[in-house]
């Protein structure tokens, strides 16, 4: 059982680990298109420079979501796991 426990925990940590990274690449790579446009269209105010970055924060984000959802939410498994203990708990009760 405490293998398999280990095992689970450092699964954890590699998903964790690994959302952090994209986290970062995340905030790296749109700061970057955000100067991009800036320079190029948006500082001209106006109209004149549609804010597409927009749609790469939107688009990135959403998967970035899911993959925190994932290493910080648990999985399927852990999931069905509570639910279980949730119900054996209002039986006994």
């Amino acid at each position: 059982m405490e293998q398999s426990n280990d095992e689970r925990l450092w699964r954890m940590a590699k998903k964790r680990a690994s959302f952090k990274k994209s986290l970062f690449s995340y905030l790296i790579i749109n700061a970057f298109f955000w100067g991009i446009w800036w320079f190029t269209t948006g500082r001209h105010g106006g109209n004149h420079g549609y804010p597409w970055p927009i749609w790469t924060m939107l688009g990135w984000g959403l998967g970035l979501g899911f993959q925190y959802f994932d290493a910080y939410n648990g999985s399927k498994e852990d999931l069905a796991v509570e639910e279980f203990k949730k119900m054996k708990r209002r039986e006994e009760g």
